[in-house]
C-alpha cells in the first residue's frame, strides 16, 4: 500500500511540473526557441499565436487592391501631414514579385507622399542613383516624385542600447520627411528568414556602407554576418530609425506573392500559396507577428515552402529580439475590416 501512494505521489507531481510548465510558456507569450549552439538547436522552433484580446491593434483585409491599402491606412487614426516619405522596394530588375506601384496610388496620393528607398551594395541594377530611378520608373512607379535617400550622401544615427552596432548608416534624405510610411512586401528571404516592416526599413534604408555593415562582421567577408547576429542588427538599425521620428512612422505589410526568395533577387521564386491580404498597425512587432501567425493558419498546404525558410533562418528572433529592444510587444488584436 505505501509503494502505491508513493508511485500517485510521483505521478501527481509529474503532472504539476508538467502544467507549469505550460503555464510558464504560455505567459512568455510567443516562440518557443532554443537557443544553444547546436545545428539541432538551431532548427527548434515552436509557433505560438499570440493574437489576443487587449494586444496591439493590427488591422486587417483580405483584399489587395489600392482602395483596400489606404483603408488599412485610415482604421490606424492617424492623420500625417507634411512631408511624408513611402517606404516601398521598386523590385530589381527582373523581379516580377515585387508590390506593384498600382497598390500604392491612393493612398499616394492620399497623403502627397514620396516614393522612398536607398542604393545597394551587391552589385544590383540598383546600385547607382540614376540606375535606381530608371528601374522604379520602368516598374511603374511614375505617379509620384521618387526620392533615393543616399543621392546626396549618408548620415549616422546612433543605436541606442546596442549589442553589435553603436550607428546607423543611412541617407541623408531620410531626416528631410516629416512621416514614413513603411510598405512592406511581406516574403521570404534567404538569410533573415522572412523580409517584412523590419528588414523593409533597415536594410532599405541603409546606404551601401550601412548594408555592408549590415551583412558583415567585423574582420569577415561580405554576408559573413548571418543567423540570430544578423537577425539583431536588423532590429537595431530600426531602433534608430524609429528613435528618430517618435510617432510618426506607419507600419504596412501586404501579403501577396509569397516567395521564398527576396524582391532584390531578380529571378526569385514564384509563390506556391495564395495571396492573404493586407495588415497595418502602429505597433511593428505586433505587426510582423500577424503576418507570421496568419501564414501558420492558412488552410494552403503551399504555406509548407515558407515556413522551411522561416524556420530554418529562424526569421521570428527578429520579433522577438525586436520585442525585448521595446519596440512594441508580440500580442495583438487582429481587427477584419
Amino acid at each position: 500500500m505505501k509503494a502505491r501512494k508513493l508511485k500517485i505521489g510521483r505521478v501527481g507531481l509529474f503532472l504539476v511540473i508538467i502544467v507549469s510548465l505550460a503555464a510558464l510558456l504560455g505567459a512568455a507569450g510567443a516562440v518557443k526557441i532554443n537557443s544553444n549552439s547546436s545545428a539541432d538547436a538551431a532548427n527548434h522552433y515552436t509557433h505560438i499565436n499570440t493574437q489576443q484580446s487587449g494586444g496591439s491593434k493590427v488591422y486587417f483585409t483580405g483584399d489587395i487592391n489600392s482602395l483596400s491599402l489606404l483603408a488599412v491606412y485610415r482604421a490606424l487614426g492617424v492623420s500625417v501631414s507634411g512631408k511624408v516619405a513611402l517606404k516601398v522596394h521598386f523590385g530589381e530588375p527582373g523581379n516580377v514579385n515585387f508590390i506593384k506601384p498600382e497598390l500604392y496610388r491612393d493612398l499616394a496620393e492620399t497623403v502627397n507622399g514620396t516614393f522612398v528607398d536607398s542604393n545597394t551594395a551587391f552589385g544590383s541594377g540598383r546600385g547607382s542613383t540614376q540606375r535606381h530611378m530608371q528601374v522604379a520608373r520602368e516598374h511603374g512607379f511614375t505617379f509620384a516624385p521618387i526620392d533615393i535617400l543616399d543621392a546626396d550622401g549618408e548620415i549616422k544615427l546612433p543605436i541606442r542600447n546596442s549589442k553589435h552596432l553603436k550607428e546607423a548608416i543611412l541617407g541623408s534624405h531620410y531626416v528631410n520627411y516629416d512621416w514614413i510610411i513603411s510598405v512592406a512586401h511581406f516574403k521570404g528571404h534567404s538569410a533573415a528568414g522572412f523580409g517584412g516592416t523590419f528588414k523593409n526599413l533597415a536594410v532599405g534604408v541603409a546606404t551601401p556602407a550601412g548594408k555592408r555593415e549590415l551583412h558583415t562582421n567585423p574582420g569577415g567577408t561580405m554576408f559573413s554576418s548571418s543567423g540570430e547576429t544578423f537577425l539583431e542588427k536588423i532590429v537595431e538599425y530600426n531602433i534608430a530609425l524609429m528613435d528618430a521620428k517618435p510617432g510618426k512612422m506607419l507600419y504596412i505589410n501586404v501579403l501577396n506573392n509569397l516567395s521564398v526568395d527576396c524582391d532584390c533577387i531578380a529571378r526569385a521564386s514564384g509563390s506556391t500559396m495564395a495571396d492573404i491580404g493586407i495588415l497595418a498597425s502602429l505597433d511593428p512587432v505586433a505587426l510582423e507577428k500577424a503576418s507570421i501567425d496568419l501564414i501558420y493558419a492558412s488552410s494552403d498546404d503551399g504555406k509548407k515552402g515558407l515556413i522551411e525558410r522561416m524556420e530554418s533562418r529562424r526569421g521570428i528572433h527578429q520579433v522577438i529580439y525586436a520585442e525585448r529592444m521595446g519596440l512594441g510587444k508580440q500580442a495583438y488584436e487582429l481587427i477584419k475590416l
